[in-house]
């Protein structure tokens, strides 16, 4: 399967986020994609030249969770962004997480307080699937640390080219931008869904419906 980037150029523009942090964001996200692909074809190369024993392909083949995951959790960050300036609606999301947290505010705090601990990585609310327990959580690199069975329901990026060229060191000014922008209807959908959804398609339909 071949793995095309999404298009996510309608958050040009977004309040708090400059159009050369993100533009820089895209491509970086975009080479994950390119990376998957070719990792992918240069595996096959490999399994038909039965050459699967080879340093390569063990390297080949941990090298791809790290881009495959990259690829993803972008999708997961960019499409649950683009939200200022509609209507914000997280009733349903307050419902969900009731008895998980403290209200809606406490959820907030706590998240917030995750993605502004030191260091690399992404602060993310999951639903356990099993359970249907809600926490957030660190992951630190992309390709480990993550929750099995648990489906990412708001995903903040906190690598530091997520926010440095607008922000330099201020994290929380980033954060207080990220949180003014967050596309609720996507929130919406990934609570509901039995399946993640990570891109752009709940905004797609969104629109079309207003």
């Amino acid at each position: 399967m071949k793995f095309e980037p999404k298009d996510f150029s309608h958050l040009i523009g977004m309040e708090g986020f400059s159009r050369k942090l993100l533009e820089n964001h895209f491509k970086l996200y975009q080479g994950y994609v390119e990376n998957v692909n070719k990792l992918q074809q240069e595996l096959k190369s490999k399994i038909a030249e039965n050459k699967t024993d080879s340093v390569e392909f063990a390297e080949m083949k941990r090298r791809f969770g790290w881009e495959f995951d990259g690829m993803r959790m972008h999708e997961y960050y960019f499409g649950n962004l683009g939200g200022a300036g509609g209507k914000v609606d997280h009733s349903n999301m307050e419902s969900k997480i009731r008895g998980h947290f403290d209200g809606f505010e406490q959820w907030q705090k706590d998240f917030v307080a995750t993605g502004k601990m030191r260091g690399i990585g992404w602060s993310i609310l999951y639903r356990d699937d099993l359970t249907g327990f809600f926490f957030n959580a660190w992951i630190n690199e992309h390709h480990t640390g993550q929750f099995a069975g648990c489906t990412p329901i708001l995903v903040l990026d906190v690598w530091e080219h997520a926010f440095m060229l607008d922000y330099g060191t201020k994290k929380d000014e980033y954060i207080q931008a990220f949180l003014k922008n967050i596309q609720w209807d996507v929130v919406n959908q990934r609570l509901e869904s039995e399946k993640p959804v990570p891109g752009d398609e709940v905004r797609q339909e969104a629109v079309s419906r207003r």
